[in-house]
């Protein structure tokens, strides 16, 4: 029990982060390749769907334990230092707060995965006939 306290604590120092990916997002010296993941990350930290839902036993939080501080550790490494350094400490000195009832990012994101499930289904739907 205490393994998994642990890393719910990494989880949450973790997500923490996510202000700091908002603001390396927006700066022109973020590569590409940074944005995407970082697009990806604070899309799914912001998803009003989770990959497994948490209403499953044990695995219904492995998202939290796993998908999510890995998106975080991936996107911070590939910010630039000089960048990551500037939004950390721009958080510090102007904290704000992630909005939680984004309507129109929640819509997107919910238009992503209806779109992936219809994609699924056409593409299995031999199965059931």
């Amino acid at each position: 029990m205490q393994l998994i306290d642990k890393l719910k604590q990494q989880a949450r120092q973790l997500k923490s982060e996510a202000q700091v990916l908002i603001l390396a997002y927006s700066d022109k010296r973020t590569p590409l390749s940074a944005k995407i993941i970082i697009g990806l990350t604070v899309g799914y930290l912001l998803s009003p769907i989770d990959l497994i839902p948490d209403f499953i036993p044990v695995i219904g939080y492995l998202d939290d334990l796993l998908i999510v501080p890995l998106l975080i550790t991936l996107s911070i490494k590939l910010i630039p230092s000089v960048v990551l350094t500037e939004a950390r400490q721009s958080i510090k000195d102007n904290p704000k707060k992630i909005k939680k009832n984004n309507w129109i990012f929640a819509a997107i994101i919910i238009s992503i995965w209806l779109a992936l499930f219809y994609t699924a289904y056409r593409h299995f739907s031999y199965l059931w006939k």
